[in-house]
């Protein structure tokens, strides 16, 4: 097949997990003989991502506009033309490549934009988080999860007390964004990478199905590097804890170390691989012998942590959209620490044996699980294709093939 890959998030640098995500699924349908080529940003030349934006086919950098504020910062509203505007651009430079693929799979940040390309075009989209409803992206707010649905308290999230004005804007903004992402899953293919966004979709839209659930995956041979070159990073015997993430509130690193602290076992160890805004301040309230912070790392060093660790604790107080994080503990054979929310109880069907991931309603229960394992638990690795991006794009081409512009409503 010939394939177009779209996000405006490529290229970049230092890319996030929804661009490597799209990159290894272009590098994959390669491996399987499809032609693919991605339509990405005018930000930078593709050869700012290095190796990793190396996939095999061509890169077209003419998506612009997506990072404009239009002043919703400064004046505190979700401004009502913004998403509008910006999803119909894309639609229109996508247009001008779209006769020339068999599928247009489009992996970003604008889900309305689908409501704005004609139903012959055979356009797939998958669902990275949950800005499908929530233009924040995490469904979380003042310390916990969101699961309000009404339009109206969406302003809040763009300033703390929006007056009469600012309520109405934002009110309008967000209503017109999720009838035009409605109609968009109406009129093309949706592919979400969780049941649970799916599911909460339908809070908004009502009762679905909406789409299809394709699983994120995992880097295969990342993943075998890292466990070649894993070596401890700890002193020997020591009970090794990793943990990786963007160091804010919603990650639950701080709940995590609060909690943790001060009742660790003299052998335990904890290692964070990840920055954030709040990487300073729990860097001088924690750091020490037995808590090192190691601030932003590539995934090769993130992977090798976790590779080299006896424990992998996931402490999102959100929902997580998936969670690769924990499908690469998983992966990796070792025991798994979670809260049961989001997306993650999803991935038990990843477990090498029961018991791998280790879920808890909350943090004390995780704590107190892990202060009390066997240091000697141990899990066989899965097979590594289980969760490889041959499975998904085995899944994705079924879904490529189905008649254009049809949906399982």
């Amino acid at each position: 097949m010939r394939v177009l890959i779209v996000s405006e998030d490529i290229p970049y640098p230092s890319m996030g997990g929804l661009a490597k995500h799209a990159l290894n699924l272009a590098r994959a349908l390669v491996r399987a003989g499809h032609q693919v080529d991605i339509l990405g940003g005018d930000q930078h030349p593709i050869e700012v991502a290095g190796d990793e934006g190396i996939f095999g086919g061509r890169f077209f950098g003419e998506l612009h506009g997506q990072n404009a504020g239009w002043k919703e910062g400064r004046l505190g509203v979700y401004m009502p033309l913004k998403r509008t505007v910006i999803a119909k651009r894309f639609a229109r430079i996508i247009m001008r490549r779209a006769a020339n693929y068999d599928v247009v799979h489009y992996h970003g940040h604008f889900p309305n934009m689908a409501a704005f390309l004609p139903p012959h075009v055979n356009f797939v989209q998958t669902r990275h988080d949950q800005g499908s409803d929530c233009l924040a992206f995490t469904r979380f707010r003042d310390g916990k999860i969101c699961d309000l649905t009404d339009a109206e308290h969406c302003a809040a999230c763009m300033t703390p007390r929006p007056n009469a004005l600012q309520r109405a804007a934002s009110t309008t903004a967000v209503v017109r964004f999720r009838q035009q992402v409605a109609d968009g899953f109406r009129k093309h293919k949706t592919v979400f990478v969780s049941d649970l966004l799916q599911r909460n979709f339908e809070r908004v839209a009502g009762k679905g199905p909406w789409g299809h659930t394709v699983h994120n995956f995992v880097d295969v041979a990342m993943l075998q590097n890292a466990q070649a070159a894993a070596s401890p990073v700890v002193r020997g015997g020591a009970f090794h804890i990793a943990v990786a993430g963007k160091i804010y509130e919603a990650k639950g690193i701080e709940a995590f170390l609060s909690e943790l602290v001060p009742r660790m076992d003299d052998d335990m160890v904890v290692t964070v691989a990840g920055d954030g805004p709040d990487e300073q301040r729990l860097r001088a309230r924690f750091e020490g012998e037995r808590v090192r912070f190691l601030g932003w790392c590539t995934p090769e060093r993130t992977l090798e942590v976790a590779a080299a660790a006896s424990a992998v604790v996931m402490p999102s107080l959100l929902e997580e959209a998936f969670g690769s994080t924990t499908l690469e503990g998983l992966m990796l054979g070792k025991p798994v620490f979670a809260l049961a929310i989001g997306a993650t109880p999803e991935l038990a069907v990843y477990q090498s044996a029961p018991g791998q991931l280790r879920l808890h309603a909350d943090m004390r229960s995780l704590v107190g699980d892990l202060l009390t394992v066997p240091r000697s638990l141990s899990f066989g690795r899965p097979p590594l294709e289980a969760a490889g991006a041959e499975r998904a794009v085995q899944q994705l081409l079924d879904i490529y093939r189905l008649p254009t512009g049809q949906t399982i409503r």
